[in-house]
């Protein structure tokens, strides 16, 4: 299952212009809120999805009888692009566990590049709710990548995938690779072109430089 919420104009939307906007985007500060801003809507929207148990909560005036989530999820996200999504993300799912997983690009001379799985942290994930974020899904790569060094860690009951930004080609090789009874991707919005160098057009540029500055 594929849901793109700028489909729907909301406030998703207005963040997603923020982050594109190369003006806006000078305010590092003001480029991770929108991010986290986005990793707010999506867990509003993933925790529709979730399962729910009524509970008794004692009021200063009596019992009240309220749906509370279950199970929380596992919030995992590649380094460092991921991390100001996936801030957002818990600010919400407040009491989750937590992954991170470390993904690069290796660059060769003919254009071409390898992804490497470099570390790995997290918790259990048999039978759990995973949810794994990375602002750009450019060619998948590295999102599938991920989520299988994940894998490692115990099969999920059923895995969220998270991008702001994704492209077509991206989400056809998630499709391609992925179980689909297993997966349900959200994104923020589609753009239709992927260089040859695996950058999203028009995109926002690379979001990890965007929230905390170059590397060499």
């Amino acid at each position: 299952m594929i849901n793109i919420l700028s489909k729907e104009n909301s406030l998703c939307s207005q963040f997603i212009a923020e982050l594109r906007d190369v003006t806006i985007q000078q305010d590092r500060m003001r480029f991770r809120r929108n991010m986290e801003r986005l990793g707010e809507i999506f867990a509003y929207e993933i925790s529709k999805k979730m399962v729910f148990e009524n509970r008794e909560v004692t009021t200063p005036l009596g019992i009240a009888q309220v749906a509370v989530i279950e199970n929380q999820p596992v919030v995992a996200s590649i380094l460092r692009a991921g991390l100001p999504l996936h801030n957002g993300i818990t600010n919400y799912f407040d009491k989750a566990d937590n992954s991170f997983v470390s993904a690069y690009r290796i660059h060769h001379k003919d254009g071409g590049f390898d992804i490497k799985i470099e570390y790995l942290s997290s918790p259990t994930l048999t039978n759990r709710i995973l949810i794994l974020c990375d602002p750009m899904l450019a060619t998948g790569t590295s999102m599938v990548l991920a989520y299988k060094a994940l894998l490692e860690k115990g099969k999920p009951a059923h895995t969220h995938i998270v991008s702001t930004l994704a492209s077509k080609d991206g989400i056809n090789y998630i499709k391609s690779h992925l179980s689909a009874h297993d997966i349900t991707l959200w994104v923020g919005a589609v753009d239709e072109e992927l260089t040859a160098q695996s950058f999203i057009v028009p995109g926002l540029g690379d979001a990890g430089d965007l929230s905390f500055g170059g590397k060499n």
